[in-house]
């Protein structure tokens, strides 16, 4: 059996990310289920060298006093939280014996004894974000022409004459290339001569019967609203209480706002799991978000749910919401359309299944064609 490494944005970050880990994971599954043998490589971009998640003080985003306060209070979260995703990655995956980083990666095919590897998913491609990395763009001697992405992302690209030139040429070291959103599709099928397909989230390819099987039990018995920030909006913050309290609910938040453990009826969460935010997420009445990921599985597990606005997701929640046929989900204010706007996740569904067996099939061909 054929041994793929898969090599993404996951285990080294200055926060743990749900989305990051589960993209990660349900390619693992997806590759294996087409009858391979994949191996998630526990590899660090020197651009992540510096990242701790266990103190992130120096690399946060939001440099405000009030922000760095908030982190500071949610320290003991932030760090039960981390060792539960090292669970996570050591659980439920198989992974490479060692760590691998620029100085050392060429020696992962003789370790792991690996066929090829895929890049993706995630925002890998994005170089203001992680900038040309080796790794990323397939660029190590041992990758090169042994190498496909799939659901790599640019981001919200903001590329110069310079960088294009850069770009071109680390793109030639594929095979074939899956990229998660349409912008950069043309510009990519024009500089290569090789397979380019627009495909699904990684996340997408499994339902959400696959998710069960490692999400934990229900965790509070009252009915509650799930809000999920990836960073603070006070007016998504604001939204998420009207709606609870016109309901009855209680507010079960995993957010760094720390000192919202004071107000009534609410449960900060920022310590749960990977597991334990499947089963936050299955079992919510409801469920305000501004996370890609968390507006996924939302929709994986048929929840009624909000997506608000944040700054550099824009182009890739627009576009997932274009395919669930759900545009009206996305707010930027909160007072756009307050109904809780039933969704008829029948058709949702079947838009998916239709998005996830193209994709399926470009996996497939690139696995049986490229290894």
């Amino acid at each position: 059996m054929k041994r793929i490494g898969i090599i993404s944005y996951n285990i080294y970050c200055n926060f743990t990310n749900y989305g990051s880990a589960l993209q990660s994971w349900a390619l693992h599954q997806a590759v294996r289920y087409q009858g391979y043998s994949p191996i998630l490589v526990d590899y660090c971009p020197d651009i992540l060298a510096d990242k701790d998640p266990l103190n992130p003080f120096a690399n946060m985003w939001d440099k405000d006093e009030v922000s760095r306060k908030m982190c500071e209070l949610s320290l003991p979260a932030i760090r039960e939280n981390y060792l539960k995703f090292e669970k996570f990655y050591s659980n439920h995956f198989e992974r490479t014996h060692k760590k691998y980083t620029s100085e050392n990666f060429d020696d992962v095919v003789h370790d792991e004894k690996l066929n090829g590897f895929i890049c993706g998913s995630d925002t890998i491609f994005c170089p203001d974000e992680f900038g040309f990395d080796d790794g990323y763009y397939a660029n190590y001697k041992c990758m090169k022409k042994k190498s496909v992405s799939y659901a790599a992302s640019f981001g919200d690209p903001h590329f110069t004459d310079e960088t294009y030139k850069i770009l071109d040429n680390k793109l030639q070291n594929f095979n074939a290339l899956g990229l998660r959103e349409s912008l950069m599709v043309p510009y990519v099928k024009k500089h290569t001569n090789v397979p380019v397909k627009k495909v699904i989230d990684p996340t997408l390819l499994l339902t959400s019967s696959d998710y069960d099987k490692i999400a934990t039990k229900r965790l509070e018995n009252k009915k509650y609203l799930l809000l999920y920030a990836r960073r603070y909006n006070p007016m998504m913050e604001k939204y998420a209480e009207k709606l609870a309290k016109e309901n009855g609910w209680k507010i079960i938040e995993i957010s760094l706002r720390a000192t919202n453990a004071e107000k009534t009826n609410r449960r900060m969460f920022y310590e749960a799991g990977v597991e334990e935010f499947l089963s936050l997420v299955k079992y919510a009445e409801y469920i305000i978000t501004n996370s890609f990921h968390g507006m996924i599985f939302a929709v994986q597990y048929q929840r009624p749910f909000k997506v608000f606005s944040r700054e550099q997701c824009d182009i890739k929640i627009k576009e997932l919401l274009e395919l669930f046929g759900l545009s009206d989900h996305m707010l930027i204010t909160g007072e756009e359309n307050e109904s809780l706007n039933d969704i008829n996740y029948d058709e949702v569904h079947s838009r998916i299944s239709e998005a996830r067996n193209e994709s399926l099939k470009f996996l497939n061909m690139e696995l049986t064609t490229c290894f």
